[in-house]
């Protein structure tokens, strides 16, 4: 008698990124098949939000994020310290999404190159009156792997346990007394 394995829930989920620099990577976990698709932004689309200034972005990041259940920060070379990253990070947090950052710096762009490993991007966020630092709670995951190939594999078969860790983490927090 065969057991019945459950389906894994495709979520959704917010990739936070730096698209001028890292698009090509991105689109790379974005169509791995585990999580739901959603809407990839065009740079002409981009362009047009930002051209409204910054009450349209954050308006627009606000209404992506709302019905996500995580925020997961692509990390590249030039990811941390970004305005609308650091934004995106902030609001996913007050908003009890779950957020974790995957490295993607040796995934390889579409000239076949790889970039180097970028900052932290949760370190400059404090709880707690400072008590306790993001970069303590959110998991940075970071495929070992050498070859852009073998880093992909990596993501693709471990982003959705990644996702679920990252949303039982935000769940379970609790604020220090």
């Amino acid at each position: 008698m065969a057991l019945l394995v459950k389906p894994k829930v495709k979520r959704k989920v917010f990739f936070s990124f730096n698209f001028a620099k890292d698009f090509w990577r991105t689109q790379q976990v974005r169509n791995i098949g585990s999580i739901e698709k959603n809407q990839t932004v065009t740079a002409n689309a981009w362009e047009e939000v930002k051209r409204k200034g910054d009450a349209s972005i954050k308006s627009w990041i606000d209404k992506n994020l709302e019905s996500k259940s995580c925020l997961v920060v692509l990390i590249g070379e030039k990811t941390a310290g970004r305005k609308w990253i650091k934004y995106e990070i902030k609001k996913a947090w007050e908003m009890g999404k779950g957020i974790v950052g995957v490295r993607i710096h040796k995934l390889e762009d579409n000239n076949g190159k790889q970039s180097s490993i970028g900052n932290n991007p949760f370190s400059t966020f404090t709880l707690c009156n400072g008590k306790v630092n993001l970069s303590n709670i959110v998991k940075i995951k970071n495929p070992p792997q050498i070859t852009g190939k073998g880093v992909y594999k990596n993501i693709s078969e471990n982003l959705t346990d990644w996702i679920e860790e990252a949303i039982n983490i935000r769940k379970n927090f609790k604020y220090p007394e």
